[in-house]
């Protein structure tokens, strides 16, 4: 099931307000606790709240404070992207949301409102910011001013754009049709869009389109002379009173607003006098011009009247006032009740809320991106803490890492290698690693030297190890930050960026050793690819596996992306797909795929298969098409390392994608090896989930 709900529009004054308040009450009635969150809020003073906020949590009483419900402002945003930042932007977003997604059962995420600067880019931000929280969105689009075929040509783009970029849309909604338009709007949607897609049209409603007499004032900077209770009338109309009062009153219309000089008495009395009478409409406010305010003894008059409309005074001439009063938009608000139950009794009744009830509960999202991905791996660690070990203390890429780490407090971190050697690294690399924050152990002073070395003696004796041996290898930084993880004294290890891979992970071979039901160390990579996650296995360790080895990575990889919220689906690659090719790899693929299923038929997998049909649905459906994994594969499997670890280096240059790992699988304890050319934020990420390797440990 989906925890949340993306509400985005094409254009401004499309209605938002009233989905998202017809939502928000449908939601209500299925869940226990709704939240609400705006990734990009109007700019707002610091003392104030965003309208549309107000609006959802003061109705609902929503238990969310203002500054939580909201990422950023959009002139922030604006200021960010021409400083080329999207990734803070994102980032930012993505840890705003998923503080009110802990703590409520379902989140209702209000898009853009395509007001002021930038709002060119508003359509790309909403998909972008869509598709990395992982929720699936509903869009609508208004049907003022537009042909049926523009609406629809609207609304079609609006889909395709964020189906392109993997965003499911449960709903389109065409908002604001003139009434008989309706049935016209909903056919042409259907003939253009998926049968999944839920398709919905909400007829204009003036009643909502109209301001009230309140969103007059402030856009007028008016002063409210009288009637300040009545200041959410609605305005359906306005006119202009500078005829003589028999004969304006004709002109009076129900709900209408009365626009005349302050020193019209006479049109002043005679409208109020018009609104309790039987025989003439029902008066919204009154706005008096040319910043004249009646005589003493009209005041007093009216103040002895009951239920007084409002009356406004503002300080530009009547001519000018009409012709701003025509050009003002009414928005919601909270104070405004009538017109917020109104707009959940228009989406109720024209919007098939039971289907799009059933498709929030029944919606599962295919696969999770890169930047929510990362989140995600940080946040665990931060839940729990890790302890980590880093061998190589004194290179400048693993102390960068270290200080990151230890700024957002992800892992505790020790680093092996003289104190007084790292200092002066630091003080010449000009880092300002905060050394009370992580602890240094010099392997030869430890007080747990010896130990280890007995222990290590233990252990290899039968291999002619005596203690002398040991002593020396204990000397040795991946021996001794093995060791503390074998002992318990560290949670898990990271080497590699100055030691072969050999170097690092032979010490865990020799005595942390491989878990009871697996007899190979395997290593995956983590594929941050633009739009996705999926992980490479065996791109680092064993050369030419076998097909009872090549079964083993398969399962071990498919218990890796589980752990790490990655639905595994298998993709056994080879250079055919299905029972068409035949040769000894391409047998050896196919045995291997015999033992994964004989071995753990829950795993959803495919093999042998090419890697086109393995990622792409078309081809996929075309080569395999009873498949589960043709064109939706997330753990890809190579048939040797010499494949493996050319096509992770291919795909990580030519698309950009982070690579992260090799992480080694297998061992009883988390030991991960880096590559000699590996960058701070290689470092930092491997680190990262060699904490959460920890974890189930």
């Amino acid at each position: 099931m989906s925890k949340a709900i993306y509400i985005a529009t094409t254009e401004p004054d499309s209605g938002k307000s009233l989905v998202s308040l017809g939502l928000m009450q449908l939601l209500l009635g299925k869940a226990a606790k709704v939240g609400y969150f705006r990734p990009i809020i109007d700019d707002v003073k610091d003392d104030q709240i965003d309208g549309h906020t107000r609006t959802i949590t003061s109705y609902f009483n929503l238990d969310i404070k203002p500054e939580d419900a909201y990422a950023f402002m959009r002139s922030k945003v604006i200021k960010m992207k021409n400083e080329n930042r999207d990734e803070e932007i994102i980032s930012k977003i993505i840890e705003k949301y998923k503080a009110i997604e802990e703590r409520f059962d379902f989140v209702l995420v209000e898009g853009t409102s395509f007001t002021g600067e930038g709002n060119i880019i508003e359509f790309d931000i909403n998909v972008i910011v869509a598709k990395n929280l992982g929720i699936p969105a509903i869009v609508l689009a208004s049907g003022v001013g537009k042909s049926l075929d523009s609406l629809i040509g609207n609304l079609q783009i609006a889909y395709d754009s964020f189906r392109d970029k993997g965003v499911n849309v449960l709903a389109v909604i065409g908002n604001k049709v003139q009434p008989e338009n309706l049935d016209l709007v909903i056919d042409g949607l259907k003939k253009q869009l998926p049968k999944t897609v839920l398709v919905n049209a909400i007829p204009l409603n003036t009643t909502l389109s109209n301001p009230s007499v309140k969103e007059i004032k402030d856009a007028l900077k008016g002063k409210v002379l009288f009637g300040e209770p009545y200041i959410n009338n609605q305005v359906d109309g306005f006119s202009v009173g500078a005829m003589q009062l028999r004969n304006y009153l004709v002109h009076l219309k129900e709900n209408g607003l009365v626009i005349t000089p302050g020193d019209r008495a006479d049109i002043i009395l005679g409208a109020l006098q018009a609104n309790i009478s039987a025989n003439y409409p029902a008066v919204s406010g009154i706005v008096l011009t040319g910043g004249i305010t009646p005589e003493d003894t009209i005041c007093k008059l009216i103040e002895g009247l009951s239920d007084v409309v409002p009356i406004i005074s503002v300080e530009s001439g009547t001519f000018a006032i009409a012709n701003k009063i025509g050009g003002i938009k009414s928005k919601m608000y909270a104070e405004n009740i009538e017109k917020i139950k109104t707009s959940i009794s228009d989406f109720e009744k024209y919007v098939s809320t039971d289907k799009l009830a059933e498709s929030l509960i029944t919606f599962n999202a295919e696969g999770i991106t890169p930047r929510m991905f990362q989140y995600n791996l940080l946040k665990r660690a931060k839940t729990h803490k890790k302890h980590i070990v880093l061998p190589e203390g004194t290179d400048e890429r693993i102390l960068k890492a270290a200080k990151k780490l230890t700024e957002i407090n992800a892992v505790k971190i020790t680093l092996l290698g003289d104190l007084n050697k790292i200092k002066e690294q630091l003080k010449n690399l000009e880092i300002s690693l905060d050394l009370k924050k992580v602890e240094i152990v010099n392997p030869v002073e430890s007080p747990y030297f010896e130990d280890y070395a007995t222990t290590l003696f233990e252990i290899r004796k039968h291999k002619n190890v005596d203690m002398i041996m040991a002593r020396d290898l204990m000397e040795d930084v991946s021996y001794f930050g093995t060791m503390m993880v074998y002992k318990g004294h560290a949670d898990g290890m990271v080497s590699g960026a100055v030691h072969t891979t050999q170097h690092t992970i032979l010490p865990a071979l020799q005595f942390v050793k491989t878990k009871p039901d697996v007899s190979l160390v395997s290593s995956v990579f983590f594929m941050c690819l633009p739009d996705r996650v999926v992980i490479f296995g065996d791109c680092a360790i064993n050369p030419n596996p076998t097909a009872e080895q090549l079964a083993e990575i398969a399962i071990s990889s498919a218990d890796t992306s589980a752990a790490f919220g990655i639905e595994p689906r298998i993709a056994m690659l080879s250079y055919s797909s299905g029972a068409s090719g035949i040769g000894e790899d391409v047998d050896r693929v196919r045995k291997a795929t015999d033992l994964v299923k004989e071995k753990r038929p829950d795993l959803k997998i495919e093999g042998p298969i090419q890697y086109d049909a393995a990622v792409d649905l078309k081809v996929g459906l075309s080569k395999l098409p009873d498949s589960q994994v043709a064109g939706k594969a997330t753990v890809f499997i190579f048939p040797d390392l010499n494949t493996g670890n050319n096509t992770y280096k291919a795909v990580q240059r030519e698309t950009n994608a982070l690579a992260i790992g090799p992480m080694l699988q297998g061992l009883n304890k988390p030991v991960n090896d880096l590559s000699r050319g590996c960058t701070v934020d290689d470092i930092f990420n491997t680190v990262v989930i060699t904490a959460i390797q920890a974890e189930g440990l």
